[in-house]
């Protein structure tokens, strides 16, 4: 089996799958708010903020955080998807109801879920004890782009897999306590 047919087998599966969600008020709503908070990161932005006026002394881990997420804005909008030009999912229309906004970039990798994984890792490394909420968060932001069908689920994998390495590359490469 090719590659692109592997790719394609388990985009549809994974659309298959949220199917039975989308046109819920609830599904709807959250999928709706999640992926509009996470427009230009604005949403992790704002908790990045909020993690720093909470816990004095972590104002170098916002810094930090809202460099990194510029970073990965660039390297993901700017350098990864002009070489991919991925089209969009067919049937973004259908689900009228959201009124998501639609990137004018391309769709491989997703840069809500690249941003969400850079921001759960470091706000994991700001505020350890909330872990958990932060990849729950960042699940919740990359399953809203499927949802919506602003992207396809290999879209969301890679863009994880981007923000997992930057995000990484940023704690080694300014270590912070």
């Amino acid at each position: 089996m090719r590659l692109p047919t592997v790719v394609d087998a388990f985009d549809g599966l994974v659309d298959r799958l949220f199917e039975p969600l989308r046109g819920r008020r609830s599904t709807d709503r959250v999928a709706y708010v999640a992926s509009e908070l996470a427009d230009y990161s604005v949403g992790w932005h704002l908790l990045n903020l909020a993690v720093a006026v909470i816990r004095p002394g972590r104002e170098a881990h916002a810094v930090r955080m809202a460099v990194t997420l510029g970073v990965e804005s660039a390297l993901v909008n700017g350098a990864i998807k002009p070489l991919f030009k991925r089209e969009r999912p067919d049937g973004w229309e259908d689900v009228a109801t959201l009124q998501v906004r639609r990137p004018r970039t391309a769709s491989f990798p997703s840069g809500h879920a690249s941003s969400g994984a850079v921001a759960a890792i470091l706000l994991s490394n700001a505020a350890p004890t909330l872990r958990p909420v932060w990849w729950a968060a960042a699940g919740v932001v990359a399953g809203s782009r499927i949802y919506t069908r602003m992207h396809h689920a290999s879209d969301v994998v890679a863009g994880a897999a981007v923000g997992t390495i930057i995000g990484v590359l940023a704690k080694r490469l300014v270590p912070l306590r």
